[in-house]
């Protein structure tokens, strides 16, 4: 991928995107009495990016700041087909998905520390409707929970902007989780600009 983000200087990023590890499967996890699927779209490889550190996050520092340590080590992506249907489901994958990277023994899979990070999707639509919203992507999910709560504030967002008659602009939210509030980080992407 080319692009140019202060976290990743050089412009572009080394992805397995094209040819995954593995494609399709599901992740079973156990929700009240019974099991659920979830199912996948891929597993790919590719390398991570620096980590940024922004003064609003903690009002800490004037100015932003970038830790390149972690930039280039490779790190596995799974991504999901759009199949959760409310936060708790995404928070229970997630459990299930830690307890799986622990057994195997390839992660701590502790998310505090960034060794399990989640990218969360939001995306509605009206009961009895096939066709899925606009899509908003959040970050800055630090916790289970946090991915949980994030979710339940993004979903509220979208159903009062639809209330309101106001359209869903595709966009990447960044989370606060201290202070339970959304932030619009960018406009989102399409593929093409990523080259």
């Amino acid at each position: 991928k080319h692009y140019f983000y202060p976290d990743m200087p050089k412009n572009y990023q080394i992805t397995q995107y094209d040819r995954p590890i593995c494609e399709g499967g599901a992740l079973p996890v156990r929700l009240g009495d019974g099991t659920r699927a979830f199912d996948l779209i891929r597993v790919h490889a590719e390398e991570d990016t620096g980590k940024s550190f922004h003064p609003e996050r903690y009002g800490d520092r004037q100015v932003s700041r970038v830790d390149f340590n972690r930039a280039g080590v490779p790190l596995l992506e799974l991504v999901t087909q759009p199949v959760f249907r409310e936060p708790a489901e995404c928070a229970a994958f997630l459990v299930t998905l830690r307890r799986l990277v622990r057994w195997l023994g390839i992660s701590d899979g502790e998310m505090e520390k960034g060794h399990l990070r989640c990218d969360a999707n939001v995306s509605i639509r009206p009961v009895g409707e096939e066709r899925l919203g606009t899509k908003t992507e959040l970050k800055n999910l630090n916790s289970i929970k946090g991915v949980e709560k994030g979710l339940t504030a993004e979903i509220a967002r979208q159903q009062s902007e639809i209330a309101a008659g106001r359209a869903i602009g595709q966009a990447t939210l960044l989370y606060d989780a201290d202070h339970d509030k959304l932030a619009i980080m960018r406009s989102k992407e399409h593929a093409h600009d990523y080259r």
